[in-house]
């Protein structure tokens, strides 16, 4: 284990940070008000409320890297006021006795340095290690933090790592330093269920060998019952509940926490039966779709080799019936569901309401262009989806311009406010709501444009890529009961992809275990999370639910 690991555990009997009465400040709006909590060494604090809460705010002001705001209170760590510390004595605690792990490793981290070089940097210039002995203990931090080869992947790019790898490079980096306190943000909001167990006990793992304080910034309840010791509630910048876990979880006090903890997705959907009369919206038959990739050697002079990315799928949605498709990252299940949008080429049978792409699938020609219509999206992250250039009248008559040219505007600006009713957005909650851009509404609202977008051109399937993973669990309850009651309302079918068990258990009718490329299991929701025969799918499901047993245990005990 590196040097930067081996840190004594010690009980303070003071406490190693203490806030009291913190607020910020931005162009003289409070955004976090009178915030006082204490974190003892040794312990972990989670920091749980919905976006626009104030929890990052909070962690940033400790740091001091708020920006412009107006900062008032008393922070003290080691018995210093961090908030009176001049910027030249806040460097030095910056990644030294305090490091902060982002929410996105990806724009966290930087793309033209490997992943050693960066891990290095923070070595050489927080403990003064030269050059080669920096790199030989980055590879030593990587390995304490569980990733394979870390000699090879020292000398890998961001975007040559996977979501896991690149947020235990994260962590190797922000331990370097031997901080006493880690600020953790959002650490595992974009990773899978089993992901998300791997980093959460490799953090309890180093905390307990170092000795470390750790402040983690999240909205997963799960998340905090399986990792803290202690919870405090904020919401819309003031803190209004802390205690122990057992405490807040079991008894809140607050009414905000007791809505937070029944923000659990509910399931509510017609359980239409599978009917083989009935005309299926998506049928496949050994569905395959490969990617070509180099051959090592004098062998990729020559000719590609092929990476199999879905082997052989069978798949059967009819319509009003959600099918869910579940797997970690690189199963195979945005590949699946790109080549369901007639956006990759394929082998095998597939068809969309009866009907096949014609081959190459992403060809412009008028037969797919009239399939698309049939066939719509919603993606993962509604920022990145919606375009910020046009206004939300745009962005919903978009298909209408493609697939119903022969309206008017007047008709089309109609059915674009016909639509925005349908999913919950209308003009006397939004004044000159048409005319407004993506920008100017929160994450639950711009995925109610990107469904309206995608409802706007009637069709008979829509793919539902992660439509809540990216959302609080409160906007995310909003936005799945949405989407339950347009399916009872429309009759559509959902093609849903995710990693979630508890968005799968809400919503579908059916489930599809991706593994590889390879389906590992399918059938009802109740016979394959009730029951599931699969190695794999009992550890997704474990993976899901021990969350709550474990606390249930600690409870008991």
């Amino acid at each position: 284990m590196s040097e930067a690991l081996q840190k004594p555990v010690g009980a303070a009997q003071v406490p190693l940070l203490s806030v009291r009465n913190l607020s910020v400040e931005f162009a003289g709006k409070p955004v976090v008000q009178s915030v006082s909590f204490d974190l003892a060494a040794g312990q972990k604090l989670a920091l749980v409320g919905e976006s626009g809460s104030g929890k990052t705010v909070t962690a940033l002001a400790l740091l001091r890297l708020a920006g412009d705001a107006k900062l008032s209170g008393w922070a003290y760590f080691k018995g210093r006021n961090l908030l009176a510390m001049s910027e030249r004595q806040m460097q030095a605690v910056r990644g030294g006795d305090m490091a902060m792990i982002f929410q996105e490793p990806m724009t966290a981290l930087n793309p033209l340095m490997t992943m050693g070089a960066q891990i290095a940097e923070v070595l050489q210039l927080k403990q003064g290690l030269g050059k080669a002995q920096a790199l030989r203990q980055a590879v030593e931090l990587l390995a304490a933090t569980g990733i394979p080869e870390p000699a090879r992947r020292a000398q890998a790019f961001a975007h040559q790592l996977s979501g896991g790898q690149r947020q235990r490079a994260m962590i190797a980096m922000a331990l370097a330093s031997s901080p006493k306190l880690l600020l953790a943000d959002e650490p595992t909001t974009a990773l899978d269920v089993t992901l998300r167990g791997q980093i959460l006990d490799l953090l309890s793992d180093l905390q307990r060998q170092t000795g470390m304080a750790v402040l983690m910034i999240t909205h997963d309840l799960n998340l905090v019952r399986r990792f803290a010791d202690r919870v405090a509630v904020m919401e819309q910048g003031v803190l209004v509940e802390q205690g122990t876990v057992a405490e807040v979880m079991t008894a809140p006090r607050h009414p905000y926490t007791r809505r937070l903890l029944s923000s659990t997705p509910q399931r509510d959907v017609i359980e239409v039966p599978a009917d083989a009369r009935v005309p299926p919206v998506l049928q496949a038959k050994g569905l395959r779709v490969s990617y070509p990739v180099p051959l090592a050697g004098v062998k990729g002079w020559f000719r590609q080799g092929r990476f199999v990315a879905v082997q052989g799928a069978d798949v059967l949605l009819q319509p009003g019936r959600t099918l869910g498709v579940v797997g970690e990252s690189g199963s195979g299940k945005s590949t699946l569901a790109q080549a369901v949008l007639g956006l990759l080429a394929h082998e095998g049978e597939l068809r969309v309401a009866g009907e096949a792409w014609q081959q190459p699938a992403a060809r412009n020609v008028p037969h797919n262009r009239s399939l698309r219509r049939k066939v719509q999206v919603v993606f993962q992250d509604p920022f990145s989806s919606l375009s910020p250039r046009l206004t939300v009248e745009g962005i919903v008559a978009e298909g209408l311009l493609v697939h119903a040219p022969q309206l008017t505007a007047s008709e089309r600006r109609a059915k674009v406010v016909a639509m925005l009713g349908a999913v919950g957005l209308n003009d006397s909650q939004f004044p000159g709501l048409l005319s407004r851009y993506p920008h100017e509404f929160s994450g639950g609202q711009r995925q109610r444009l990107a469904i309206a977008r995608a409802l706007i051109v009637e069709p008979d399937l829509l793919v539902l890529d992660e439509p809540t993973s990216a959302l609080d669990v409160t906007i995310q309850q909003q936005v799945l009961r949405l989407l339950q009651q347009l399916q009872k309302q429309r009759g559509l079918a959902y093609l849903l992809i995710t990693h979630d068990v508890d968005v799968i258990r809400a919503m579908a009718h059916d489930v599809m275990v991706m593994k590889e490329g390879a389906v590992v299991e399918a059938g009802s929701v109740q016979q394959v999370l009730g029951a599931p025969r699969h190695a794999y799918t009992r550890k997704l499901v474990l993976a899901a639910g021990s969350l709550d047993e474990e606390l249930d245990r600690s409870l008991l005990n």
